[in-house]
């Protein structure tokens, strides 16, 4: 099985509920947290890119930092540069968890695309 990373913050129920069913499933992983450990531009660009996914799906889109910036009306105007170093500069933004492993990334919980977890690692 190849390790897997997940990047979540401790706080967030999503994230507890996506680590317990890891740990329903004897899935072992390694927790990243999101707030204390920021993905960096270059791992965000690379995670973007072996993901298959627009970059927005990569933004937190329910949190408050997202709200506050006002992010809905300014993404569509930020290059794929912009958004990547935004996305660096505060884990808070990033959507979560963020699950990286050798060859792919699952950005969010959602139980049946998790299930592939078991053939892809």
């Amino acid at each position: 099985m190849k390790p897997i990373t997940v990047l979540c913050y401790e706080k967030c129920s999503t994230c507890r509920k996506a680590l317990k069913w890891l740990d329903s499933q004897n899935i072992p992983y390694a927790v990243r947290s999101i707030k204390e450990e920021n993905p960096t531009f270059q791992e965000l660009k690379d995670w973007h890119k072996r993901s298959g996914l627009p970059l927005k799906k990569f933004f937190n889109t329910s949190g408050n930092l997202y709200k506050e910036m006002k992010l809905k009306d300014k993404l569509p105007e930020m290059s794929e540069e912009e958004q990547l170093a935004l996305l660096a500069s505060d884990g808070m933004l990033v959507k979560r968890p963020l699950v990286v492993w050798e060859d792919g990334v699952l950005v969010g919980f959602k139980e049946d695309q998790w299930e592939l977890l078991h053939q892809l690692i």
